[in-house]
């Protein structure tokens, strides 16, 4: 192999014989001196093959055809510099791992249909930034999203005072979790403002005696939802997918696998609820597999928003406000405890725990708060107790020989 720079017109060229083969390639510079050093690492190049580190230097100053040529004497091929991974990468695997969980039955639809939510509405927030990799998503740019998502949820007319977006933030929170599992990014920027539902302010919201009259008046044809409500505090999800096979009769129960925490719940059916669901299933004779929630005018299963506007619509008839299905189980949690069942009892029959029963219904139960003041004024504490304890309690004991 034998390289010599030769000049014609403004630029210096190499030219030779390489392997068998004529070069006369261009060195894209004006100065013999710039063009000894390349032509010198050029030879070095083309002598160590494809493997040489000289490369990637080359292909930065010489000319694209220029390099091109020399790379295919040898045979080097660039590496490939791996795309950083973008919003759109990071949706496409969480979306497949939560398909995945929910036919190994790991998670109910109904809560993947929630995290699709949370995704759409980041992937708008994005549309409008024009951010598309991971790496641009700091903590900043997440109090951004915060701050836009707010703004869109009071826009919707039942917005609740925004108080949605601590889920949205913690799914998303989720969501950088797995980026984190699957070596997309190595920080979560997510910062968790509490756990959703967390309201110091907030609690259970149960209906009063007399509201509770004026729905079942106002019913009509949504009484028998309107009683299955009230009388098994069963959410909304697991309200509508409720079949007649999850009926026994005999026991006079409810007997199903709850679908967002998959705990056994068995509910005691009371007289009105087993009266209204006999006549149901008396008149349409149904199969075992079929929902016992209908539609009332197209006769088709109810979905979780038919069945919310039709609790919002049925709120609106009564004259009661906020009317909304997670209400009845508020009052089924709080009737229940008043009437003197325990939280361990409560958490069974709702399939929660004890620690959300606690935490989110006995503080709002008044016949609580009145017996623990009974026992407050109950004349009897350690005041009234004699002073032989006080001084046996403070006393100095005496030392043993």
């Amino acid at each position: 192999m034998k390289l010599e720079v030769i000049h014609r017109g403004k630029r210096f060229r190499i030219a030779g014989y390489v392997m068998g083969r004529r070069l006369r390639l261009s060195l894209g510079t004006a100065s013999h001196i710039t063009a000894d050093t390349w032509k010198n690492k050029i030879e070095r190049a083309l002598q160590a093959g494809a493997d040489s580190p000289l490369w990637p230097e080359l292909k930065r100053f010489l000319p694209p055809q220029t390099f091109r040529a020399l790379a295919e004497i040898v045979g080097y091929e660039e590496l490939a510099v791996p795309a950083l991974p973008t919003w759109e990468h990071l949706q496409t695997a969480f979306s497949a791992e939560m398909q995945q969980r929910v036919v190994l039955g790991k998670l109910a639809p109904s809560t993947r249909e929630r995290y699709q939510q949370t995704l759409r509405a980041f992937s708008a927030f994005l549309a409008e930034t024009g951010i598309v990799e991971l790496q641009s998503m700091n903590r900043a740019f997440i109090e951004r999203f915060k701050v836009w998502r707010l703004g869109k949820i009071r826009e919707k007319k039942f917005s609740r005072g925004g108080r949605g977006l601590a889920l949205d933030v913690a799914i998303l929170h989720r969501v950088f979790s797995f980026a984190i599992e699957t070596e997309m990014v190595v920080k979560n920027p997510v910062r968790l403002d509490g756990r959703p539902g967390d309201n110091p302010e907030g609690g259970a919201q149960p209906f009063t005696g007399e509201e509770l009259r004026k729905l079942r008046e106002a019913a009509g044809e949504d009484l028998l939802t309107f009683q299955l409500f009230r009388w098994t505090g069963l959410r909304r999800s697991d309200a509508i997918a409720l079949t007649w096979g999850e009926i026994d009769w005999q026991a006079a129960e409810i007997n199903r696998l709850t679908q967002k925490r998959k705990k056994r719940v068995l509910l005691p059916i009371p007289q009105e609820l087993l009266f209204a669901l006999e006549a149901e299933r008396d008149r349409r004779k149904p199969g075992l597999e079929e929902p016992v929630l209908l539609h009332p005018a197209t006769h088709d299963p109810l979905t979780v928003k038919r069945v919310y506007e039709r609790m919002k619509a049925l709120g609106r008839r009564a004259g009661v406000a906020n009317v909304h299905p997670h209400r009845f189980r508020d009052t089924f949690a709080v009737d229940m405890l008043a009437k003197g069942a325990s939280p361990y009892d409560v958490a069974k029959l709702l399939g929660d725990t004890v620690s959300t029963i606690e935490k989110h219904y006995a503080p709002f139960v008044k016949e609580l708060r009145d017996r623990a003041r009974r026992f407050m004024e109950n004349g009897e504490g350690l005041e009234k107790t004699s002073g032989t304890f006080w001084a046996q309690s403070t006393s100095t004991p005496k030392r043993t020989q």
